[in-house]
């Protein structure tokens, strides 16, 4: 039905899905074999809570849930994490760079940061040699806002 609409491409396991509906990483998994299998591109969302970053628990999860991703070329990973989306937090560029490079250590694919990524912040976080581009949520709600993300990408590639 996606694809009839025009529709390329779907979001799986964003972190409010995954509270507010109780997906898990299995069906995080299934609803990602299951877009690929029709020929949808997929965004697969992977990151750590705040109280799993202060226990020192980010790769555990990072393993975990990137360990049942599907390995697909049209399959793109983009780390969020928890604790910096809608916070007005955001990972330092090394807390990203480190957390893209373990991901791109489990699964080889493309991985977007999106973790409150903004105008003043973007710059930094998109040099970073493992962040493949961004996933932006709030910020695409401005056109000022993302116009000068998207201005600001296309002159780091």
């Amino acid at each position: 039905m996606l694809l009839e609409l025009g529709v390329l491409g779907r979001g799986v396991g964003h972190w409010e899905r995954r509270l507010s509906f109780g997906e898990t990483d299995d069906t995080v998994r299934r609803r990602a074999e299951a877009a690929l299998a029709v020929g949808l591109e997929v965004i697969a969302c992977v990151g750590e809570t705040a109280a799993e970053r202060e226990t020192g628990e980010t790769e555990a999860v990072l393993r975990r849930q990137v360990g049942v991703l599907p390995r697909h070329e049209a399959l793109v990973i983009a780390y969020e994490p928890v604790w910096a989306i809608g916070t007005g937090k955001t990972a330092t560029p090394q807390i990203a760079e480190d957390a893209h490079a373990f991901i791109k250590s489990l699964h080889e694919t493309r991985v977007l940061y999106g973790g409150s990524v903004k105008p003043d912040n973007a710059a930094e976080l998109l040099s970073q040699p493992s962040i493949d581009g961004a996933l932006v949520g709030g910020a695409s709600l401005d056109a000022a806002s993302f116009s000068s993300l998207c201005q600001i990408a296309a002159s780091l590639s």
